[in-house]
């Protein structure tokens, strides 16, 4: 996708699209983005409700999806513990691409 220069730990891109698909990560972050379009959502719920992803790819795209300021996660210190996760200002940003592409998906698909 992108590529690095030699001596810089940033990387550089040829074009914005290319930064966005960096920034929102895999395939499977599409489909988490769908379900939190919705509202907080737990781990197990999100398991559930993207029935082909494994648990270590989904804790993969929530850390990348977090590391990037799409999602936020949320502990509580329940007895087992609780931990939410819902989109940050940024992530609420995709919802107008992410349904485009359904719309698109649906259409021509």
């Amino acid at each position: 996708m992108g590529h690095s220069q030699p001596g810089n730990a940033q990387t550089q891109y040829d074009c914005s699209i290319e930064k966005c698909l960096d920034v929102i990560g895999g395939k499977w972050s599409f489909l988490v983005l769908r379900e939190l379009f919705g509202g907080k959502k737990r781990f197990g719920e999100l398991k559930t409700n993207i029935r082909a992803i494994s648990s270590k790819s989904l804790t993969q795209t929530l850390r990348h999806l977090e590391e990037n300021s799409i999602v936020v996660r949320e502990a509580f210190a329940t007895i087992p513990p609780t931990v939410e996760y819902d989109l940050t200002e940024k992530g609420h940003k995709l919802h107008n691409i992410i349904h485009e592409m359904k719309a698109w998906g649906a259409h021509w698909a």
